[in-house]
């Protein structure tokens, strides 16, 4: 074992990301996506092209209006209401709210391992979650997850920048050199934990949405890359 695997098996303070970390979370967006993208049933543009369009609204409804499925629904709206030069019927709305019912019937899937690496770590270190999104949305999923009993703390954030991981350094006196980030995301997860001095473990995740996407410095050794949750027992 090395010097660095003997310093984390010591007490460490444990932050884990929530949706596509914990449990399945963006499949289900991906999916009301591909519903949507059939019923539009565009007469010149393919799906990707689309999709581009797509992205391009997100990303700037997520700047204006945050995360989570009403912004989501926004979203679709305004893509029809582009691609067809006018604005939305009210059976259309009724249409894209009908596609997204599975937002909300969708029941929370815990990743492989998680529950069982999280009885084993709750025992061995200082747990915290952090999470970004609409409040309610997700309320919702960390009532129904079935693990909060293991975090001291959870948070629901509205963006998790820089600022976001100082005020949680700050809030609860964490020294940033013994705090890991854990989660599946470069750009909400991994590079502001890391620019606000914490550490980081990276575990992908193949349905991570494409406006968490981000470039990741290969030489950074303050970031673990595992390829599934339950390795996290194997370092700490």
């Amino acid at each position: 074992m090395t010097d660095g695997a003997v310093a984390r098996r010591q007490a460490q303070v444990l932050i884990f990301d929530a949706d596509d970390t914990l449990w399945e979370n963006n499949v289900v967006f991906e999916q009301v996506i591909d519903d949507f993208l059939e019923w539009l049933d565009h007469p010149t543009l393919d799906r990707t092209e689309i999709r581009l369009i797509l992205d391009d609204i997100e990303r700037a409804n997520t700047v204006a209006h945050g995360y989570g499925s009403k912004v989501f629904l926004r979203s679709l709206a305004e893509c029809l209401e582009r691609l067809r030069e006018r604005p939305a019927t009210d059976s259309e709305r009724q249409e894209i709210e009908r596609l997204a019912v599975a937002l909300v019937e969708h029941q929370v899937e815990l990743m492989p391992g998680v529950a069982d690496a999280l009885d084993e770590l709750a025992g061995r270190h200082e747990l915290l979650l952090l999470t970004k999104g609409d409040k309610a949305d997700q309320q919702r999923k960390l009532d129904a997850c079935g693990l909060l009993h293991h975090f001291r703390a959870a948070h629901i954030v509205a963006e998790k920048d820089v600022e976001t991981y100082r005020w949680l350094v700050r809030e609860h006196r964490l020294d940033p050199a013994r705090a890991w980030m854990i989660g599946n995301s470069p750009k909400s997860d991994i590079l502001p934990a890391r620019a606000a001095g914490l550490n980081a473990v990276f575990i992908p995740n193949e349905n991570t949405w494409v406006l968490e996407h981000d470039e990741l410095d290969p030489t950074d050794a303050g970031v673990l890359r595992l390829a599934a949750f339950r390795d996290l027992l194997r370092h700490f």
